[in-house]
C-alpha cells in the first residue's frame, strides 16, 4: 500500500511539474509567437519577441539614453527626448505608420498614434477592449474610477459626478482665491529679494493645498503627508514597473516592493480617519458637506437610498480620495508649470495674456464668470497641453477579438494611445507642430488640427472627471500669477522634461520673479 501512495504521490508531483512547464512555455514562447504570427500578417510592423523580458529593457536604455543630455532651452521638439523609444520605432518603420506594435514582457503593446482608432479604442462599451487588470504596483498606488471598468465604472462616475458640476464647483472658488493668494505673498516676498524660484516646487505645494480644501475641507499641512507619500511611491512605481510583469516578482520581499505596502497601509489610514471623522459629523449634522469629500458621501448615501445597499464601501470612498489627491495635484501643478516655463519663453505671449487679465478683471480678482471670456489664456492652456501633456498616454487590453481601422486584434494584446506622439504629429498639426503657436485653437479644440487630435483629458465616454476642476483651477492661477509678476527663465534652468508616470521638469523649473 505505501508503494502505491509513493508511486500516485509522485504521479501527481509529475503531472503538476507538467502542467506548470506547459503553462510556463504558453506565457513565455507559445502564446507570443502565436500573437506576433497574427499582428504581422496583417501588415503590423514591429520588434522581435525576445523571450520573457520584450523590449522592456531596450525601452529603458534608450530613455536613460535621451534624459542624459538636456534639449536646448526654447525647444518644443521633446517627444524624442520624453519617449526616446517610441520616437525610434516611428522613425524605424516610416512617419506614416501610424500603429507599430512593440513587446511589454510577454505581451505584444500596439502603438496607436491614429485619432480615429484612438477615439473608437476609447468609445469601446462592449466588452472587447478594456483597462485590464490593473499592476499590482499601480494598484497600491492608485486606482479609483479611472482603473474601473463596465457597471462598476459606471455606478463609481455616476456617485462622482454631483462633485464635479460646474455650480458646485463655482462654490469651491474662495478657496482657490485663499490659496492663490498665500502663493502670490509668498512669491511677492521672495521677487522683493531677487531670489529665483523653482516654480515647480512651489506649485505642487499650491495644488496641494487647493486639492486639501476643496476635496477634504483641509489646510495644506494636513494634507503634506499624503503629498509626500505619493510622490514616494511614484517615484518608486516607475523605478520597478519594468520587472513588475514577472511572474511571482510581486511576492518578492524587495526593498521597493516593502516600501510600496508600506506606503500603501500608511495613506489608507490616514483618509480613513478623515473619512471616518466626515461620517461621524454628517450624523450629527456638523457637516457642511461644501467639499469633494463631503459632495461625494451625500451621493454616495442618496446612492444608498436609492439602490439599497450598493453604494461605494468605505475602501472604495478610500481609493477615490487617493485618486483626487494623486490627480488634482500632481497634473494642475505640471500644467500651471509648464505655462509658466512656455510663457517665460515667449514673453510675446505672456504680455497678451496678461493684456487680456487686465481687461476683464483689472487689478480685481478673477470671477467665475470672468474666467469664461478668457479667450487667449485659453488658448495657452491648451497650446501647453498639447505639447507638455500631462499623462504620455492611455493603455487599454484586448478582452474579445475586435477589429479596429484594418486591423483584427485577438485577446491578449495591449494598445497605448500614444498622446504625446499624436500631439507632435506635423501630419495633424502641420510644419510648426514644434512651435508655441496658442493662434491654433483660436476656433476651438475640434478646428485646431486635422483629425481632432488632442487628447489630453482622454476623450469620449470616460473623459477626465476632473477636467474642469483642473482647467478652472489652472486659469485662475495664471490670472492672479499675470496680475502681480512678469517672469522669465532663470539662467540656471535646464530645459529637460522626462516622465515620472506623468510628465516633469527632471531638473525644476527655476524662474525670475518681478513684482508689477
Amino acid at each position: 500500500m505505501a508503494s502505491w501512495l509513493v508511486f500516485y504521490g509522485g504521479l501527481a508531483a509529475l503531472l503538476l511539474a507538467a502542467a506548470w512547464a506547459v503553462r510556463t512555455l504558453n506565457w513565455a514562447l507559445w502564446q507570443p509567437r502565436r500573437l506576433e504570427r497574427i499582428l504581422r500578417s496583417q501588415g503590423l510592423k514591429g520588434s522581435a519577441y525576445r523571450s520573457i523580458r520584450g523590449d522592456v529593457k531596450e525601452i529603458e536604455r534608450l530613455n536613460e539614453e535621451a534624459w542624459s543630455k538636456p534639449m536646448p532651452s526654447f525647444s518644443h521638439a521633446v517627444f524624442p527626448r520624453v519617449i526616446n523609444y517610441f520616437s525610434r520605432a516611428a522613425e524605424t518603420h516610416g512617419k506614416e505608420n501610424k500603429v507599430t506594435f512593440h513587446w511589454m514582457g510577454s505581451l505584444p503593446r500596439v502603438l496607436i498614434a491614429d485619432p480615429d482608432q484612438t477615439r473608437e479604442i476609447l468609445a469601446n462599451k462592449n466588452g472587447e477592449i478594456g483597462k485590464g487588470k490593473p499592476n499590482y504596483l499601480i494598484r497600491h498606488f492608485l486606482i479609483g474610477v479611472a482603473e474601473h471598468e463596465g457597471e462598476k465604472w459606471a455606478k463609481h462616475r455616476k456617485i462622482l459626478n454631483p462633485a464635479f458640476h460646474l455650480e458646485k464647483l463655482k462654490r469651491m472658488l474662495p478657496a482657490f482665491i485663499s490659496c492663490c493668494d498665500e502663493l502670490v505673498d509668498r512669491w511677492e516676498m521672495m521677487a522683493a529679494t531677487g531670489k529665483e524660484v523653482d516654480v515647480w516646487v512651489d506649485l505642487k505645494s499650491f495644488t496641494g493645498d487647493v486639492i486639501s480644501r476643496t476635496a477634504f475641507g483641509c489646510n495644506f499641512e494636513e494634507g503634506r503627508k499624503i503629498f509626500q507619500l505619493h510622490d514616494e511611491q511614484a517615484l518608486l512605481v516607475s523605478c520597478s514597473l519594468s520587472k513588475s510583469h514577472i511572474p511571482g516578482y510581486k511576492y518578492l520581499p524587495t526593498r521597493i516592493n516593502t516600501r510600496v505596502e508600506a506606503i500603501y497601509k500608511e495613506v489608507r489610514d490616514i483618509l480613513l480617519s478623515i473619512i471616518r471623522k466626515r461620517e461621524e459629523s454628517m450624523k450629527s449634522g456638523n457637516a457642511k458637506n461644501d467639499d469633494i469629500l463631503g459632495l461625494l458621501l451625500e451621493s454616495n448615501l442618496q446612492h444608498r437610498r436609492e439602490h439599497g445597499n450598493a453604494g461605494l464601501t468605505t475602501d472604495e470612498v478610500v481609493e477615490e480620495c487617493k485618486l483626487l489627491y494623486f490627480a488634482g495635484q500632481d497634473t494642475t501643478s505640471l500644467l500651471l508649470t509648464w505655462t509658466m516655463v512656455v510663457l517665460s519663453m515667449h514673453q510675446d505671449w505672456q504680455e497678451r495674456a496678461r493684456q487680456e487679465v487686465l481687461r476683464v478683471f483689472g487689478k480685481e480678482k478673477p470671477t467665475f464668470d470672468g474666467l469664461s471670456h478668457l479667450k487667449t489664456v485659453t488658448m495657452i492652456l491648451y497650446e501647453v497641453l498639447r505639447l507638455y501633456p500631462p499623462a504620455l498616454g492611455f493603455e487599454r487590453m484586448v478582452f474579445k477579438t475586435v477589429k479596429i481601422g484594418d486591423v483584427v486584434y485577438p485577446p491578449g494584446v495591449l494598445f497605448f494611445l500614444s498622446v504625446m506622439q499624436m500631439h507632435h504629429d506635423p501630419d495633424y498639426w502641420g510644419k510648426d507642430v514644434e512651435e508655441f503657436n496658442p493662434e491654433r485653437f483660436a476656433e476651438g479644440v475640434s478646428k485646431a488640427s486635422e483629425k481632432n487630435a488632442f487628447f489630453p483629458f482622454g476623450n469620449g465616454h470616460r473623459v477626465c472627471i476632473g477636467k474642469n476642476f483642473a482647467l478652472l483651477e489652472a486659469k485662475l492661477a495664471l490670472c492672479l500669477i499675470l496680475q502681480h509678476f512678469s517672469f522669465d527663465l532663470s539662467p540656471t534652468y535646464i530645459h529637460a522634461p522626462h516622465t515620472v508616470l506623468t510628465l516633469k521638469p527632471q531638473h525644476g523649473a527655476p524662474i525670475r520673479l518681478r513684482s508689477l
